[in-house]
């Protein structure tokens, strides 16, 4: 007989706390991730807007199956890797570091600092998620571009009951 919190069903589990709480399994999660990479697989020829037009319905999709959730720390993590996978593409796409040290100006970044990030050495995932590239492009810029929040979804469909 296993405990309660190591059991899911219906891709839900239960948080090990004194008050269980119904949240996502972490399989559930796992799937969505690798369906999101297989999504953003080929973006690096496309425009962020199609690449963000493409994931929306299944981040919508995904989130109305799971409005029941009652922990959002599952949420806030995916919508973080989401924006950092994007962010990785923009510097992918960008190739070249003179290209890169001008668009992290364009988007706001000092002449200095654009620079110093943009000929660091390191590769995309570990750029994606450094402070400059944060600064740079921060939720804000994701939401203008339309990107929905898991943990928006969240709150509004749990208002709507």
């Amino acid at each position: 007989m296993a405990p309660p919190w190591t059991r899911k069903f219906l891709g839900y589990s239960l948080s090990w706390h004194k008050v269980p709480k119904l949240k996502i399994g972490p399989t559930s999660v796992k799937r969505l991730e690798d369906k999101i990479r297989e999504v953003l697989q080929g973006a690096g020829g496309r425009s962020l807007r199609k690449a963000i037009t493409e994931l929306n319905p299944i981040l919508r999709g995904w989130m109305a199956y799971f409005k029941l959730t009652e922990t959002k720390r599952a949420l806030e993590e995916l919508d973080g890797w989401i924006r950092h996978k994007l962010r990785c593409i923009l510097w992918r796409q960008w190739k070249r570091p003179y290209t890169r040290a001008k668009n992290l100006m364009q988007a706001g970044l000092t002449e200095e600092r654009a620079f110093r990030s943009a000929f660091n050495q390191r590769g995309p995932w570990c750029n994606s998620g450094a402070s400059h590239m944060n600064q740079a492009f921060p939720k804000s810029f994701f939401d203008r571009l339309g990107l929905v929040s898991l943990l928006d979804i969240m709150r509004r469909l749990q208002c709507v009951q």
